[in-house]
């Protein structure tokens, strides 16, 4: 489409904003409405505001491919709005239908306005093509946001999953659960070593009992974990070594000497007061070393 056809498709939808908004809003409010994903209000603004930027940059441009620097405006309303909908909730689809379900609207008043065939032709595929390139740049802007998203949200998760708490006066302790990978210990590893340097510890238990099983692997992790700490300052001391746990580490023939290990967290944390020479608990101090409810 030429400058004149895109000056002409400028003026018939400019005289007819108020009816292409109303049609456009129809279509998408209910839905949206039922979904409860956001207000009518704020529906109702993001129309309109789109449909403002959407002819302003028809009205100055000199082509309707999508790709000029005159539909910038365009591109960076639709971007905001695809990565608005990511964190709504909105669906893909949902997402795309914004700018597809233009087309109808556009088309009534187009044909209502042009009756030479082939003028009505040439604007219908060219706002065809144009609404249909902006439909797939917001389903890339969407997913790039989901991405982002997602993987934010998988980093969070690692880091609530890797909690450090402060059991005494120079004493932490990091229950882990779950399986151990290199991004998880990486992670780990950066939450005790922080925590460290926080208070000033001189002993970490790192508490493997909700760790299902432990390979070459999840055993190196641990080794280097601890390598770091004592390059902190601070001893650490493995709790949770339950007796399949044991066996598995004698026949991988990982060498765990050099660490302290225990069976239970309880039993570690009495270790770790012993090592400071702080007073334990009555129960600890006169009975085996066993686990006790009342010492954490």
């Amino acid at each position: 489409m030429n400058a004149l056809d895109g000056t002409r498709l400028a003026q018939i939808l400019a005289s007819r904003k108020e009816e292409v908004l109303t049609a456009w809003i129809g279509q998408q409010l209910a839905l949206s409405s039922r979904r409860g994903l956001t207000s009518d209000v704020e529906m109702r603004s993001q129309f309109s505001n789109f449909l403002d930027v959407f002819l302003n940059a028809l009205a100055t441009s000199d082509s309707l491919e999508s790709d000029r620097d005159t539909w910038n405006p365009v591109r960076n309303y639709l971007a905001d709005v695809s990565a608005q909908r990511a964190r709504q909730g909105f669906t893909p689809g949902e997402t795309a239908t914004f700018v597809f379900s233009l087309k109808q609207p556009m088309f009534t008043q187009v044909r209502a306005a042009v009756t030479d065939p082939a003028e009505l032709a040439a604007i219908t595929w060219a706002i065809s093509l144009l609404l249909d390139n902006f439909g797939l740049y917001t389903m890339e802007v969407y997913s790039r946001s989901r991405e982002q998203i997602i993987a934010r949200q998988q980093q969070e998760l690692l880091e609530l999953s890797t909690p450090v708490v402060q059991l005494w006066q120079d004493i932490l302790a990091l229950p882990l659960i779950g399986t151990l990978d290199s991004s998880r210990t990486q992670v780990v590893m950066e939450s005790l070593l922080q925590k460290i340097v926080d208070t000033g510890a001189s002993i970490a238990i790192i508490d493997i009992t909700g760790v299902p099983t432990v390979d070459t692997l999840v055993a190196q992790h641990l080794l280097k974990t601890v390598a770091a700490a004592r390059l902190m300052g601070a001893d650490c001391i493995i709790s949770g070594i339950r007796p399949q746990i044991a066996q598995t580490i004698v026949h991988l023939g990982v060498n765990l000497s050099n660490v302290i290990t225990k069976a239970t967290l309880a039993d570690a944390f009495i270790v770790a007061l012993k090592r400071l020479g702080k007073p334990l608990p009555s129960s600890a101090a006169a009975g085996d070393g066993s686990s006790s409810p009342d010492l954490l």
